[in-house]
């Protein structure tokens, strides 16, 4: 075989040009460059311009969904129009099952499963997905010989470990799966079909090609480059270095299948143009994957599909992911790096919510740093939200007394979040700008849930804030994040009985606090006969011996101030208002909580 390499700077062109349309969001090297391509030695020159003649997008026809997305094909926001009105078509690339999948995938699949919701719930589409399985690789190939079993048996093993990481992330699986080996007739008859329009070529090997030049400036539609190379051919049974492989003849003691140019397998980029094709035929709306996807898999794709279905335009949209960055490294996220996370690893220390919320912090076609602190920043908004819906709870209940509440500011609030929450989904689903509205408006909550020490008789706003709490859930529950009233326990019979457990203990607690602060009525301090009204002298009397009391009582307060502390450390937040207390479970134990003593005491005075 000759010895090659592909030519320098293609790949970074390639970054270059969608990173100067999509407003410096970062792209990486594709997976997998170069294996295709051959073994030439090259030499670089400079790359073609982003402009060219193959590179102009055809708007489809129909209705406009509302939404606008950024369009890989055209390098722009475009309205997005299903060629069937209110059904999405999406393709999925899937994964290359023959390892774990790590936090770099986990982001890219959540992402765009949060869009995916936003499509179905917001703006009422509904979604055929297929994802496609590719069950068949030089990786798995290596793999299954290192672990000594087949590679399909491998396979099989980490597909399942893929789906079981997907169902922990709360990403909804597609409307079907297919598998590379389950479809090779159907992709033997999609390259017998390129070659009798003269798009490929078989060699005297066993391979079969796709020829790049024969498509003129139409190759390169998605990323409009490609170098001029000068080769220097030594032993390849390849016409031309650009072209790529759609079918590869077995090596020896290799998987293969049988096939009008011998044993051997599919290419890779092969694989989802025959399974899309299968399914949605000559048209696609949408098609989603990794920005290192785009070069050369996407492209690839694209040449396939135009050519077999001799269409101008096969996908309408191609919408990329950005990559996950190693803080500090700005090194991207790979098993080819060994610089990776496993889903598996990750969840042992992290709740679904929390990589969730990450994901939702930035918009899907950035790159986004992992790190402690961005991990923190996730999980601090968490429990900000959770802390909004436990004291929004407990206002309705009336066991949370404020002032009176400014009810009109908060129904125009909550209007204008409305608004501009679907705003950001309708702007190529800006979660990040949805999050800070939504963020925004607790807030603008939080500032009137001010506990007070009066007992009653300031007017009520309950529906206001049960139309609030109503409207945060949901829109949560459409990006994938479960809120709620955090005192539910999952349906587990012992887990029940605990929680009833502590409801008992927490009351016994209120109990004993409102007798160690002297509380009216837990207190034999100064009866008063109903109707009596207490003179000057009397309110003193009675302020005297509540004093006195509390003084005495004081190691009481105390041992329920280091039972609130103790609990806490579990995981378990009691929160003091007035004369009541409500219970929360928080995802982790977080820091001794800060010692409320002191206004305990005010509230007894």
């Amino acid at each position: 075989m000759l010895q090659a390499r592909l030519a320098p700077g293609l790949l970074a062109a390639a970054a270059r040009c969608l990173r100067s349309a999509s407003r410096g969001e970062p792209v990486a090297a594709a997976r997998g460059a170069g294996a295709e391509a051959g073994l030439v030695q090259s030499r670089a020159s400079a790359p073609r311009s982003c402009s060219g003649v193959g590179r102009k997008w055809i708007k489809p026809t129909g209705p406009e969904t509302g939404i606008q997305t950024y369009n890989s094909l055209s390098r722009s926001k475009e309205p997005l129009i299903l060629a069937n009105a209110g059904v999405a078509t999406w393709y999925s690339c899937g994964p290359t099952v023959y390892d774990h999948a790590h936090l770099g995938h986990a982001c890219s699949y959540v992402r765009f499963d949060i869009i995916r919701r936003i499509i179905t719930k917001v703006f009422g589409n509904q979604v055929v997905m297929v994802m496609g399985i590719t069950d068949i690789d030089d990786k798995i190939i290596k793999r299954a010989n290192e672990m000594n079993i087949s590679p399909l048996a491998l396979a099989r093993v980490y597909e399942e470990d893929f789906k079981q990481d997907m169902a922990a992330l709360k990403v909804l699986p597609p409307t079907v799966y297919m598998r590379v080996t389950e479809n090779i007739p159907q992709i033997i008859s999609f390259i017998e079909r390129i070659m009798a329009s003269g798009h490929a070529y078989a060699t005297s090997k066993g391979n079969v090609y796709f020829d790049v030049k024969s498509r003129g400036e139409r190759y390169g539609k998605l990323t409009s480059v490609y170098p001029d190379v000068q080769e220097e051919i030594v032993d390849s049974d390849k016409r031309h270095v650009k072209d790529f492989a759609l079918w590869k003849a077995a090596k020896p003691q290799e998987l293969y299948w049988a096939s009008p140019w011998g044993k051997g397998r599919p290419g890779w980029h092969i694989e989802c143009s025959t399974i899309s094709s299968t399914v949605f035929g000559s048209q696609l709306d949408i098609h989603t994957g990794g920005i290192d996807l785009a070069f050369p898999h996407h492209e690839n794709e694209i040449a396939q599909c135009e050519v077999y279905h001799q269409c101008e335009q096969w996908g309408n949209y191609f919408l990329h992911s950005g990559h996950v960055l190693i803080k500090g490294s700005q090194e991207k996220m790979s098993k080819s790096l060994k610089n990776y996370i496993t889903i598996k690893d990750f969840l042992t220390k992290n709740s679904v919510d929390e990589f969730r919320m990450f994901c939702l912090r930035s918009k899907y076609r950035s790159a986004i740093e992992f790190g402690d602190d961005s991990m923190n920043d996730a999980k601090n908004l968490l429990r900000a939200i959770s802390s909004f819906i436990s004291d929004a709870n407990a206002y309705m209940k009336g066991q949370l007394v404020c002032d009176p509440i400014k009810e009109d500011v908060l129904w125009v609030m909550l209007a204008n979040t409305k608004a501009n929450v679907k705003a950001a989904f309708a702007d190529d689903f800006d979660t990040s700008r949805a999050v800070a509205a939504i963020m925004d408006l607790i807030h603008h909550g939080n500032r009137q849930l001010k506990a007070v020490t009066k007992e009653g008789g300031s007017p009520r706003s309950p529906v206001v804030y049960g139309t609030m709490l109503s409207y945060i859930e949901d829109f949560f529950n459409t990006v994938g994040i479960s809120l709620g009233d955090r005192q539910v326990v999952p349906e587990n019979k012992n887990l029940a009985t605990l929680s009833s457990v502590i409801d008992e203990l927490v009351s016994f607690r209120v109990k004993v606090r409102n007798y160690a602060l002297a509380m009216p009525g837990a207190t034999e301090a100064v009866q008063v006969e109903e109707g009596t009204i207490l003179t000057k002298e009397t309110k003193q009397k009675e302020r005297e011996t509540r004093q006195r009391l509390f003084l005495e009582r004081e190691p009481l307060l105390q041992a329920c101030d280091n039972l609130r502390r103790d609990l806490a450390a579990f995981g378990i937040n009691i929160k003091d208002r007035g004369t009541t207390s409500t219970w929360e479970v928080v995802d982790q134990p977080r820091e001794e909580q800060r010692t409320e003593t002191g206004s305990q005491y005010s509230t007894g005075r």
